[in-house]
């Protein structure tokens, strides 16, 4: 039990990734004021938990009404992962805040696809599944969401002290060393899905 929250935690800290989240958000209200800032990033968490929390509750009835197998699915999210680790090793998301200044920066891309990202919603439901994880432990993975996504709201909340500590140099090697964490866990993904289904 503690080995598998552990591992959720993090996983979940490496796709929801709150030091990516905190330079993006950085630089995208720099502009702005203190107040405003603060609604942003209280609206952004609200709009990522109500995601997340959402896959969590009802992704795997969507898979089965697809007729997806979860096994399969694993497969595909740890490849996923994979590739969205390697993302954060090699690169990271870039984003031109005059091009998206006529919408809510909270929605896209502080929300989307910076918090809850895709490799996010896709770790949130793989860490569910109905046939493998038992309620308590789907609740304890579903608290250890929102525990991350409320630290990532504090460093939202604290990203002018933050980012000066910090500078953009550290903020890239802890969200790299995040990529390779989440690249190796991916790994394991793959190989547990490879080895819980025949694939003939």
């Amino acid at each position: 039990m503690h080995e598998k929250a552990l591992q959720d935690a993090l996983i979940l800290w490496a796709t929801i990734d709150p030091i990516g989240t905190l330079a993006i958000f950085s630089g995208l209200t720099a502009g702005m004021t203190a107040a405003r800032r603060r609604r942003t990033a209280l609206r952004a968490i609200a709009y990522a938990m109500a995601v997340l929390l959402g896959a969590i509750l009802a992704g795997q009835l969507l898979l089965d009404a697809m007729g997806i197998r979860l096994s399969a699915f694993q497969l595909a999210g740890g490849i996923i992962l994979f590739l969205f680790g390697l993302q954060m090793i090699f690169g990271s998301l870039e984003v031109d805040a005059e091009r998206e200044s006529d919408h809510d920066l909270a929605v896209f891309p502080l929300a989307i696809p910076a918090t809850a990202s895709p490799g996010a919603i896709l770790a949130v439901i793989l860490l569910t599944d109905n046939q493998i994880y038992p309620v308590p432990t789907q609740l304890t993975t579903a608290a250890i969401t929102v525990v991350i996504l409320l630290v990532t709201l504090l460093l939202l909340l604290l990203s002018a002290p933050i980012m000066r500590l910090l500078g953009r140099g550290g903020a890239s090697i802890l969200t790299r060393i995040m990529g390779m964490v989440l690249a190796a866990l991916s790994v394991e993904l793959i190989l547990e899905a490879l080895a819980t289904r025949p694939w003939v």
